[in-house]
Order: structure tokens, then C-alpha cells, then sequence
């Protein structure tokens, strides 16, 4: 962050360049709510259409020295791009503006570093922030214009220390990786148990802020954080939640688990590194698909996650869609039927209509997860008071 006394600390000027893709932002709107979430404060928002990036500036020189007077006029101390930017274009605009410049993947990033709790999740963070920096060690690393280029001899960059460099991120990054693989180890004894214990499993996944934290909230009063805000929750939590009584007399159980939320354009290295969160949703029986009906862009929401699930390979396993927020709804907009099914990729996908905040519709989610996992008789509403995993060292 700049520390100059004539800017505002935090303030930040959003950028947004349309090449014409159908999901561009017009308003900037999620780009405003990362930064909202990151600890900024957008001051300022500026849209431009370009048919491809410039190569040096990402947005034309024109353009940057229009950037660079919105900040000054706002005394913005950041500027924000909703896309990402190649090193050299970071670079080339940060020796434009005079300002810092940050694009959405670091957001993301400086978010997912606020909020991860458990050991697990501080660690695919950390591997995803060392991934990223890794290739900006040129504009990280200012200290390597003073390096001297030989004995007696004063000249360019230190290639040597660049090498250092990036010899240290790489050490770290094979670090962090394998102490990240013997926690994947335990999760997967842990998830081995609860398949011997033939457990029907439940992972809820959904475009972040859709209400995940909630419903899992309403389900099993397991008071997991849940905020109105982007990325609320990080780390997966897994309870048990009681359905009602099988077939021999006995409860019903089944394991339910509250997942990361997905964004558009999540960077890569941050599906790489939440792999073994992620897996909870492809070893699941069912997802419980989270949608905010309240969202206009809805249907683009559903699209990015289904386009997630298939990269991480959980697009086979059977879902039920669960539209929630239905006490945001305007009457006019209110389903004629709580329950249906709509077509998703060509499939024909059930669908329940509830609120998380308000319990309408939950009784009739539970009672259809009670007949989806075997159980037979009245859902039961029962505090799970049983945490199966934690990814606590």
C-alpha cells in the first residue's frame, strides 16, 4: 500500500476493460465488493473497450494517463484492474500511475490470506501467494536495480540475486507443498473412516456469498461464520446432521460439509492449491448446489460453478439445486412451486426454492435429503453437535 500523505490509504480506483466476453461487469460491481472485502475503499470506477490488451499498458497509453488523473483527482493510493495483468504490464503501469496497481487475481489472494483459519487453508494460500509472486520478482524485488554487475564494475541488474530470489520462492513453494500433502493425507484417512462407516455425504457448493454458510447454519445449528460479504467462509467444515430414523429403528446420519465459495476468473493457482478442500465436493454423494435467486446474474453464478466443478472433475456427481434467499424476492417474483426442475447442461436438475434466513423451505430440503440418503419416517430436526474433521494441525 502507498504511503504517501497526499493519498488516501486504501482508497482505490476500479478498472474494467470489456474485450466483448459476455460476462463483463459493465458496473464493476463484484470487482467494488472484492475490494470492499480486501480493506479498500473504491473511490472511483472507470470502464473502457478495447478488442485485445495492450501489450505494454493492458489499457493504451491514452487510457493509463486518464487512469492516472482519476486517481490524483480522488487522492487514490491503489488502482484496482478486474482482470489480470502480466508482470510487465503491473510493472510498465505502476511507473505510469505513480500509484500501486493490483489485479484481480491478487485480491483474490490478499482475501483468501485474511480469512483462511485452519492450518490447511493458511497453507494453500501461502502456496498460491508464492506461486503468484514467483513471477514478479522483477517488480517485487526493487533492490535488485542497485545490485553491481561485477568487482570495480557498476551496471544493470543483479542477475545473481534475481536467482537467489527465485531460488528462495522455489524452496518455499517445495516446502509448503509437502507439508500441505501430509495434511491431504490425513483428510484422506479421515474421509477413508467415514466411507467404512458407509456415510451418505453432503457438500454444499455454490458462488460464494449464495448463502452456503447460512443454510449449512439452519441445517445443523452448527454456528459457522456467515457474513453478507465475498468469502465469508474458507475452510471446510464438516458435521453430522440427523435426518430421522432408518428402516431398522435407528437414526440416520449423514455428513454434510460447507465448502469454499467460486468466483469468476478464480485464479488457477488458487483451484491447484485448495485441491484437498475441493475434494470434499468430489467425493461427495450429493451437492447441494447453493444459488442466491435474488442475484440477477444468477444464471451466469451457476454457469462458473458448473464450469469449476467439471475442472476439478465433482461434474458427475448428482445435485440439487437449492435456490436460496426467497425472502429477498419481490412477491412478483416469487415461484408458483417451492419445489421443481429446471435443465442445467442439458440435465434435468431438481429444484427446492427456501430462505436460510427466515426456515421457509428447509423442513421440505430436509425431508428430501432424508429420502435421497435411505432414510425412512419423519426428518428430524437435531443439533449436530459432532464435528468429524477440523483441518486444525
Amino acid at each position: 500500500m502507498s504511503e504517501l500523505t497526499s493519498q488516501q490509504e486504501g482508497a482505490a480506483v476500479l478498472v474494467g476493460v470489456d474485450f466483448g466476453l459476455p460476462h463483463f461487469d459493465s458496473e464493476l460491481e463484484e470487482l467494488g465488493l472484492l475490494a470492499q472485502t480486501a480493506g479498500l475503499q473504491p473511490v472511483a470506477r472507470i470502464v473502457c473497450k478495447r478488442k485485445a490488451p495492450d501489450a505494454a499498458l493492458f489499457v493504451g497509453s491514452g487510457k493509463a494517463d486518464e487512469i492516472k488523473e482519476l486517481a490524483e483527482l480522488h487522492r487514490a493510493s491503489e488502482v484496482i484492474f478486474d482482470q489480470t495483468l502480466s508482470p510487465a504490464q503491473q510493472r510498465n503501469l505502476e511507473r505510469q500511475l505513480d500509484v500501486a496497481v493490483y489485479d484481480r487475481t491478487f485480491l483474490i489472494l490478499e482475501i483468501f490470506a485474511q480469512r483462511a483459519r485452519s492450518h490447511e487453508g493458511k497453507l494453500q494460500v501461502e502456496l498460491a501467494r508464492l506461486q503468484y509472486l514467483s513471477t514478479r520478482l522483477v517488480r517485487r524485488w526493487s533492490h535488485l536495480e542497485r545490485q553491481t554487475g561485477g568487482a570495480g564494475v557498476r551496471g544493470g541488474p543483479g542477475e545473481k540475486q534475481i536467482e537467489l530470489d527465485r531460488r528462495m520462492i522455489s524452496e518455499s513453494i517445495k516446502r509448503t507443498r509437502e507439508r500441505l500433502v501430509k495434511v491431504q493425507k490425513q483428510r484422506g484417512t479421515q474421509r477413508r473412516q467415514r466411507e467404512r462407516r458407509a456415510t451418505f455425504n453432503i457438500s454444499l457448493v455454490g458462488y460464494t456469498n449464495a448463502g452456503k454458510s447460512s443454510l449449512f447454519n439452519a441445517l445443523v445449528k452448527a454456528r459457522a461464520y456467515a457474513a453478507d460479504q465475498l468469502f465469508a467462509t474458507l475452510d471446510t467444515t464438516t458435521r453430522n446432521l440427523y435426518l430421522g430414523t432408518t428402516a431398522e429403528g435407528g437414526r440416520r446420519q449423514v455428513s454434510i460439509s460447507d465448502t469454499v465459495g467460486f468466483i469468476r476468473d478464480l485464479p488457477h493457482g488458487l483451484v491447484d492449491a485448495f485441491k484437498a478442500t475441493l475434494q470434499e465436493a468430489v467425493d461427495a454423494d450429493l451437492l447441494l448446489h447453493v444459488v442466491d435467486a435474488s442475484n440477477p446474474n444468477h444464471p451466469e453464478q451457476m454457469a462458473e460453478v458448473q464450469r469449476v466443478l467439471a475442472e476439478i472433475g465433482a461434474d458427475t456427481v448428482p445435485q440439487l439445486l437449492v435456490f436460496n434467499k426467497l425472502d429477498a424476492l419481490e412477491s412478483a417474483q416469487h415461484p408458483l412451486h417451492l419445489q421443481d426442475e429446471i435443465e442445467v447442461e442439458g440435465v434435468q436438475v431438481p429444484r427446492i426454492f427456501l430462505s436460510a434466513h427466515t426456515g421457509e423451505g428447509v423442513p421440505a430440503l430436509r425431508a428430501e435429503l432424508a429420502l435421497r440418503s435411505g432414510s425412512v419416517g419423519p426428518a428430524m430436526t437435531l443439533e449436530a453437535d459432532a464435528e468429524l474433521h477440523d483441518a486444525a494441525p
